[in-house]
């Protein structure tokens, strides 16, 4: 193994870790305002703006909301509490909150009012 691996930075504090609770954000409303545009409501009142990408994801599931008529047809499903489409893609609350970074590519960018435009949403 090498240097550092395996092994936790040197900030880290286990018993801290172990201790904080992460609450998942839910997504409580969605609209959208333009073309490829969602306005999230999460139930901790931040309100978030998302861009999709379009034309970027040929050949993955996220390709059908390419079309703006399909892609206006999220909604919020109550028992996952996110947003999800009718060909079943659905994102994950916390990375959309803005709270965690996407695990792979990137499908979303944050156009949110006032704040500094970057990536969001997988």
């Amino acid at each position: 193994m090498g240097e550092g691996e395996g092994k936790p930075s040197a900030g880290y504090d286990r018993s801290t870790a172990m201790k904080t609770k992460y609450r998942i954000p839910h997504v409580k409303g969605v609209e959208v305002p333009r073309t490829h545009v969602i306005r999230l409501t999460f139930d901790d009142g931040v309100t978030r703006e998302l861009e999709f990408l379009v034309g970027l994801n040929q050949g993955t599931v996220f390709a059908a909301l390419d079309d703006p008529v399909f892609f206006a047809q999220v909604k919020v499903d109550p028992e996952s509490r996110t947003v999800i489409w009718p060909n079943g893609v659905d994102l994950d609350p916390a990375v959309l909150h803005g709270d965690f970074e996407p695990a792979g590519v990137s499908h979303f960018r944050d156009v949110t009012p006032g704040t500094s435009q970057g990536a969001a949403g997988s």
